[in-house]
């Protein structure tokens, strides 16, 4: 995926300045698709030379340089063009699999105390994202089919925080045993 599409996303959901679109992005689309503030900006001046979005001064009377930003003909199309093509499957690459593939292999190296750091994060994680649905998507509320989706989204996020939380529960518990059973090397 590319950081424009992205962009263009939720410029159609809401047209807005560099730094509101920065902080909408934290709290949405950033959970599944990192980019720092600086590469917002820099990713926003590609695309506007590119003709894909607009932008124009702030309301505000010209009392800042702030501008907003809205999406182009040219910039639905290739976001529409974008969208309609195959996505990659993402291959799953973690340094903790292979360091618990060498502590398979020279013996326990202590690896218990990084999964259960791993654990808690992905626990807290779980917690927000189960906390945005209870907000967002209450029980029994009719959503509209953009809210659904989303949800559908949301619930991606959820079920992979929870398979992560569950596997390192269960990691856990084989070194523990493991770790009892063998003499140490």
């Amino acid at each position: 995926m590319s950081l424009s599409h992205a962009l263009m996303t939720s410029l159609l959901e809401k047209s807005s300045s560099g730094y509101d679109l920065a902080r909408r992005f934290d709290k949405s689309i950033g959970f599944f698709w990192r980019a720092t503030h600086q590469q917002i900006y820099r990713e926003l001046a590609r695309m506007e030379k590119d003709g894909w979005i607009a932008s124009e001064a702030a309301p505000d009377g010209g009392r800042t340089r702030k501008k907003m930003y809205h999406v182009l003909d040219a910039g639905r199309i290739e976001l529409e063009r974008w969208a309609r093509e195959p996505a990659p499957l993402v291959d799953m690459r973690d340094e903790l699999m292979v360091r618990l593939r060498a502590d398979a292999v020279i013996g326990p190296l202590g690896m218990q105390a990084e999964i259960e750091r791993r654990m808690a994060l992905h626990a807290t994680k779980l917690a927000a994202y189960r906390a945005i649905e209870a907000r967002d998507f209450p029980t029994g509320t009719p959503l509209t089919r953009e809210a659904r989706i989303q949800h559908l989204i949301l619930k991606t996020g959820i079920m992979y925080e929870h398979g992560w939380y569950n596997w390192c529960k269960e990691a856990i518990a084989v070194l523990r045993e493991a770790d009892q059973a063998e003499p140490q090397r």
